[in-house]
């Protein structure tokens, strides 16, 4: 039986785990050789010492039972995990937890998208995230249940609609922009709309993600005269409380900078996640961004342009992910029944071992009509027709 059963569940976060020449082996010839090889410090040890977990690994997933033991499902993670990084092993993976869909965004790849696009290099920047785009579509092509991510880099306009319009034909069904801020320009800059066009034409969502901004704090938060904490799983590569408070400022700024200048009136069908970067800060923010509007209003001529207050485009057209351990039935209270997505962060340790218990502990005051919206429709709304359609496990 599988993990998760009764209705149908999509899980709009979940990850592959990179092999260490993930961009060389789907990059053009010419840059090949240019791209970082990709690699992870293990839980624990040195973090300077890089570890092919996978080589490590590869064995276990060679052998027929322990893929097959479905009540290690949610337990084994990172590359451990079933379809980790194997993707003819992913539907097994998929068959065993029970979802009807994963939205499948990359683990290690992120640093470097965000850090080649705020470097000197422009043409390796695009040659990267193509790179990275044909790979994550590559993994996905195994099962149609499997949603491609893909990046599209906004640090020059014109690259960036071009680049788009690439993603959505090699097959990505979602477009992910970093929410730190390009070097020389808004991400709402009018020369964008071509980005926004064409995906809100394909039907296709623009999301953001954890890894997406950049240096999360300055590190003197940690120069505190105590000892530095390890993170919640033990290692040292992640981050701790403080980097947690925050997670979400890059993207609450960028969706503002969206919403007050324009982008959500101009696509109206356009979607859009905030996805790994909790949802607690919604209420407020939401509230906040409508004092701004009544504030500035007055003087400023684009507040004036728009027909929704702020918090109306959120709840329109804007969805995001809570973490396990936050309240979600107090953020589905607060901000409506339309905003949050189930997800599972598969493979990834964040994730848990039983997120569906501990999103159902939140979820006991809510309506059968904001559950299920919740666990599969707001996805549905998310993702439009690149949905599968599937009858519940």
């Amino acid at each position: 039986m599988p993990y998760a059963s009764g209705r149908i569940y999509h899980d709009a976060d979940s990850h592959i785990m990179e092999l260490p020449d993930f961009l060389r082996d789907h990059a053009e010839a010419r840059f090949r050789d240019r791209l970082p090889r990709l690699g992870i410090s293990a839980i624990g040890e040195d973090p300077n010492e890089l570890i092919d977990w996978a080589q490590r690994t590869c064995p276990l997933h060679l052998d027929d039972g322990y893929r097959a033991e479905e009540d290690q499902v949610t337990l084994r993670k990172n590359y451990f995990a079933v379809g980790s990084f194997e993707r003819d092993h992913r539907s097994e993976a998929l068959d065993q937890l029970g979802f009807a869909s994963q939205l499948v965004f990359n683990t290690f790849t992120s640093s470097e998208l965000v850090n080649a696009e705020h470097g000197a290099d422009v043409e390796l920047a695009y040659a990267m995230a193509d790179a990275h785009n044909r790979g994550m579509v590559h993994f996905c092509d195994a099962d149609r249940r499997l949603l491609p991510v893909g990046y599209v880099a906004l640090m020059d306009i014109g690259r960036a609609g071009d680049q788009a319009g690439r993603a959505i034909e090699a097959g990505c069904k979602a477009l992910m922009i970093a929410s730190y801020c390009p070097e020389a320009h808004s991400p709402s800059h009018i020369g964008l709309d071509r980005v926004w066009a064409q995906a809100e034409e394909a039907q296709v969502p623009v999301v953001m993600h954890v890894g997406g901004g950049g240096t999360l704090l300055s590190p003197k938060y940690f120069v505190n005269g105590l000892p530095i904490p390890l993170d919640f799983h033990g290692g040292a590569e992640n981050f701790r409380s403080v980097d947690y408070m925050a997670i979400p400022y890059n993207p609450m700024q960028t969706m503002a900078a969206l919403i007050l200048d324009g982008v959500l009136e101009r696509f109206p069908q356009l979607q859009w996640g905030i996805i790994e970067q909790g949802a607690s800060w919604l209420p407020g923010w939401m509230r906040y961004l409508d004092s701004a509007f009544d504030a500035f209003r007055k003087n400023e001529e684009r507040l004036q342009k728009l027909s929704l207050r702020p918090s109306e485009y959120v709840k329109r057209q804007v969805k995001a992910t809570p973490y396990p351990g936050e309240d979600t039935g107090w953020i589905i209270s607060q901000s409506g029944p339309a905003v949050c997505l189930f997800s599972s962060d598969y493979p990834h340790v964040e994730g848990g071992r039983n997120p569906l218990k501990r999103f159902g502990s939140t979820l006991e005051g809510a309506s059968e009509v904001e559950v299920d919206a919740f666990y599969s429709g707001n996805m549905a709304d998310l993702m439009g027709p690149h949905l599968p359609a599937l009858e519940p496990a």
